[in-house]
């Protein structure tokens, strides 16, 4: 019985390297869908500045981006008849209130610079 378990421990390891064997010289599966890039900056309607720590994300995907200190924003989403971005101001206590604004793009490829302008509330 020992060695029965034995067995079955090392039968699990080696498949489990075989495993990570075969990724390392293959590689994971690739996501090979055709994905759009979506590129910009957001601003201030009132001073025209960057706006930093705004939440970015695509609607009904749980995965969001905040801006970085010059305002701008990076993502990769999958290719549909239409994108509906949201962008939130999540901290308004350190860079102003902002009124949250949604974009919807239709037919978006390849890659699409946008530039925001929100609202102060």
């Amino acid at each position: 019985m020992k060695s029965n378990l034995l067995r079955k421990i090392l039968g699990g390891l080696s498949l489990t390297t075989a495993a990570f064997i075969f990724q390392a010289c293959y590689g994971s599966m690739q996501d090979f869908g055709i994905d759009i890039h979506i590129y910009g900056t957001v601003k201030s309607v009132k001073t025209g500045l960057p706006v930093k720590g705004i939440r970015v994300s695509v609607a009904n995907n749980p995965q969001y981006l905040f801006t970085g200190e010059n305002g701008s924003f990076s993502l990769y989403t999958e290719s549909a008849a239409e994108c509906k971005l949201l962008f939130e101001d999540t901290d308004a206590d350190i860079n102003g209130a902002f009124m949250a604004k949604d974009t919807t793009l239709i037919n978006p490829e390849g890659e699409i610079n946008l530039e925001i302008l929100l609202n102060e509330k």
